[in-house]
């Protein structure tokens, strides 16, 4: 096992290999259980580790011949099981049992793209294949697919807060579903890029969407997309990032594996409200073929590669690492107006950004207090930036 110390101060950067006990370091998918267990796909099977312990274990089908393959393509968790797809069906396994579905007894197809639980719950899993989507209801099947969805399949499922699905297919974008009609968004609508590689939705009802050409964000009223295409920065004129896969750590900061195929490029990046701090091998990583994210309880953030696994620890929220220095902001959450003061110098700049990333106010006044009126704005979170002289400060604010 070998630890980095990051550039950007605090945090670490520990890569696992063979030689620490992982199965094989081309890591195909990864997942996080509740009891903060690390799941690994690979080639020549799926693994159990217990950072805790630590512990490793192994499944192959020469130890467990009721696993379909040993190529394991999709991994997700429920609150009592470990769900593993492959290319010929996937496997359920509830300690000691070993279940499998295929499509003989409930799939779409063999080929499985995607394992999506809703709130881990055991009887809400939706498998996306090559030919659309099947869910499992903890005991019986039922499948979409065309015209419903598009004919390419559904590599990710999403969950918005009305409870509505949300689809990703590899060539026709995304695809709403509120439970009678589907919806298609694509490229007419404003996304980057028909080929969709990932998908999730954050807790204000933004849907991030990862395509070949970088993110596109629908907002939550489904009307505007927002896009990111230099995440993870790279000299021109190769500026597009390929979004591998997604993911939301507590603090509500969105993480993207990126990876540029022909360049043999990648890395992943956070996005902390208002700008993207990217990670590679530079930093650490331990190496730039990045195929999944997966984020634990303690905010620790898990990178599977083809050279092994890397975990990010000991991110600072953006918040609790601000020094304040005499800065304040009130009240929050507001629907009315905010006040912000800075009573040691003025404020040089004052910007406030959408969780998407939009600038939504400026104001280069330069002085001590500001009030501002968020009445016209959405409800949902925003960041304010404050530039003094000598500091750059974020704040979240909730606007309700």
């Amino acid at each position: 096992m070998s630890i980095v110390a990051l550039q950007l101060g605090a945090q670490t950067i520990t890569n696992y290999t063979t030689t620490d006990g992982l199965m094989d370091n081309f890591v195909e998918c990864i997942n996080v259980d509740v009891d903060d267990n690390i799941w690994f796909g690979t080639s020549v099977g799926f693994q159990k580790y217990n950072p805790s312990t630590p512990d490793w274990t192994n499944f192959d089908i020469a130890n467990y011949p009721d696993m379909v393959s040993n190529s394991i393509k999709q991994i997700n968790s429920t609150l009592n099981a470990i769900w593993i797809g492959s290319d010929y069906g996937i496997n359920m396994w509830n300690e000691p049992v070993l279940t499998t579905y295929n499509s003989t007894n409930g799939l779409a197809s063999n080929q499985v793209k995607s394992i999506d639980v809703k709130d881990n719950s055991p009887d809400d899993i939706w498998i996306g294949t090559n030919q659309g989507v099947s869910h499992f209801d903890g005991s019986s099947w039922i499948s979409y697919s065309t015209p419903d969805l598009h004919w390419s399949g559904v590599n990710a499922t999403a969950f918005d807060s009305n409870g509505d699905k949300w689809f990703a297919s590899p060539l026709g974008g995304i695809t709403h579903f509120d439970g009678t009609t589907f919806t298609p968004y694509d490229t007419s609508n404003g996304l980057l890029s028909q080929f969709v590689t990932a998908l999730l939705i954050d807790d204000q009802d933004n849907k991030w969407v990862g395509t070949s050409s970088g993110m596109s964000v629908l907002d939550a009223t489904n009307t505007t997309f927002t896009q990111h295409t230099r995440m993870y920065i790279m000299p021109p004129p190769d500026t597009l990032n390929p979004v591998v896969d997604i993911a939301m750590d507590s603090h509500g900061r969105i993480w993207t594996a990126i990876y540029v195929g022909y360049l043999a490029v990648g890395g992943v990046a956070m996005w902390d409200g208002n700008q993207w701090i990217d990670f590679d091998v530079t930093d650490g990583l331990v190496g730039p073929n990045v195929k999944g994210l997966a984020i634990d309880s303690q905010d620790n953030i898990w990178v599977a590669t083809s050279t092994g696994v890397s975990k990010i620890s000991a991110i600072p929220s953006a918040v609790s690492a601000i020094k304040n220095n005499g800065f304040d902001l009130f009240p929050n959450a507001s629907n009315d107006k905010i006040y912000i003061t800075n009573e040691n110098q003025k404020i040089q700049q004052l910007k406030i950004y959408n969780n998407l990333g939009a600038l939504v106010y400026e104001n280069n006044s330069n002085q001590l207090h500001y009030s501002i009126d968020v009445s016209p704005f959405s409800r949902g979170l925003y960041y304010v930036n404050v530039l003094s002289f000598d500091a750059i400060l974020t704040k979240k604010i909730m606007v309700n």
